[in-house]
């Protein structure tokens, strides 16, 4: 019996859900860029307004993440299917841990009342150590490189779909080669992971929704063609 293909609506989801990651990925590298190249001193934090930016548009790359996982699991064939709903499991804890940390240092590490504390720069600082960090770095070198692997395990075939698989397999490699940072007491060594999930995921975002596009059209070319055929039939 032939596998049911995925409706267009599950495609659309994957496909627009990844260009939106790899747009958003765009967006904040440039914020990055402009952030350390106004920094006053290299010990000093990024300022804003952008720092803002960044935290802002992290809000908005962690669903998207999560929804092309979604698409891509309506896509893959039965077999891959384990792989990428553990990919959407995985991708939607890092997504909802980032997007707590970052939450709340948009929210609250601005209230006087947390602000004014002794103890804010261990709680939302992005130095090491902090339980802002501590919470980042499970997010995107624990939870988002499982994420990667099993969405690289998901994709089949060859070509672009194996440039895809590729590309995930190193950015789950760089990111969890970033947590290294945390034995060593080196956050220079976490920032490998950024190459990552910054870089090589948004680029395997971009061919998966190729992909997922290409099928769509397909199925829309079939499924037309189909019906024409049944209606030139009928009359």
């Amino acid at each position: 019996m032939a596998e049911p293909s995925p409706d267009g609506a599950n495609l659309r989801l994957g496909v627009i859900a990844g260009y939106a990651v790899a747009g958003l990925s765009l967006a904040y590298a440039a914020m990055l860029a402009i952030g350390l190249a106004t920094l006053p001193s290299p010990e000093t934090p990024i300022q804003d307004p952008w720092f803002t930016a960044m935290e802002l548009l992290i809000l908005c790359i962690a669903p998207a993440m999560v929804a092309q996982a979604v698409g891509l699991h309506a896509w893959v064939p039965a077999e891959r299917k384990a792989y990428a709903q553990l990919s959407v499991v995985f991708m939607g804890m890092s997504a909802l841990t980032t997007c707590a940390v970052h939450f709340a240092i948009l929210t609250l590490s601005r209230q006087p009342a947390f602000a004014g504390g002794d103890w804010a720069a261990l709680v939302f600082a992005f130095r090491w150590p902090s339980v802002a960090y501590a919470l980042d770095i499970l997010a995107w070198d624990v939870f988002f490189p499982l994420g990667a692997v099993f969405a690289a395990l998901a994709v089949k075939g060859p070509g672009l779909a194996r440039l895809a698989r590729n590309c995930l397999f190193a950015s789950a490699a760089l990111a969890f080669a970033g947590l290294a940072g945390v034995p060593l007491a080196n956050m220079d060594v976490r920032n490998i992971g950024i190459v990552g999930y910054l870089l090589l995921y948004p680029i395997s975002a971009m061919m998966i929704s190729t992909i997922l596009r290409r099928h769509a059209l397909l199925t829309r070319g079939v499924r037309e063609s189909d019906a024409g055929g049944t209606h030139a039939f009928r009359e």
